[in-house]
């Protein structure tokens, strides 16, 4: 089994989790109330611009050309999904530059600080996470997500053929690149498990 496919199946557990998220099985009902997916919005617009950032350093580290170029196409879809986070933000007043709340900043410091200081097949190992289960959620959501829902916009743009390739670019690099099998099993589930409470955050949120 490839790589990441391996750590994505050693993850079915965080992945569920996902799946029945009350947060997340909103977003397909439509009845996730609008404060909290404001606060979503700001804090994952925080996250966006690291998540940038660690591709960067990333981009810096890549060993060879094909590599670097993968990256750079990366990079550039994050500032796609910002543009998205923009609309929202016009359409429903929503603060894109917050104070960012404890899940997001633990999710951040742990992207950029492996970024600085590992080595690149371990950034991606962090980075793939997100991706993946995002693309996931949106495929998984989409027959299920009512066609009046607010939120609808969100699960098309991480269902669609173009974000699915994203992740599998992504995917591509970790099974590539060479990296540490366990600091890789390590940073990968680290990373879904932030997933998991960066959706507790926006569930919980005290002000939605």
């Amino acid at each position: 089994m490839a790589r990441a496919q391996a750590l994505w199946e050693a993850c079915q557990d965080l992945v569920q989790i996902c799946e029945a998220h009350p947060f997340v099985r909103g977003i397909a009902s439509g009845i996730l109330p609008r404060e909290r997916f404001a606060f979503y919005i700001g804090q994952d617009a925080f996250f966006l611009e690291a998540f940038a950032r660690a591709y960067a350093l990333a981009l810096a580290k890549a060993p060879d050309r094909d590599t670097m170029a993968a990256f750079r196409k990366l990079l550039g879809r994050v500032f796609e999904e910002l543009a998205m986070h923009q609309g929202y933000a016009a359409r429903w007043g929503v603060d894109l530059t917050p104070a960012p709340a404890p899940a997001t900043r633990t999710y951040t410091d742990f992207l950029l600080r492996v970024a600085a200081l590992e080595p690149v097949g371990h950034i991606v190992a962090a980075m793939t996470p997100c991706m993946r289960l995002y693309a996931h959620l949106g495929q998984t959501l989409r027959p299920h997500t009512h066609p009046e829902s607010l939120y609808r916009e969100w699960v098309e743009t991480y269902a669609s053929d173009d974000f699915e390739a994203l992740a599998r670019q992504l995917e591509e690099l970790l099974d590539r690149l060479p990296g540490e099998e366990e600091a890789q099993h390590i940073l990968y589930r680290t990373a879904m498990e932030l997933e998991v409470r960066f959706f507790d955050a926006a569930w919980d949120n005290e002000n939605a």
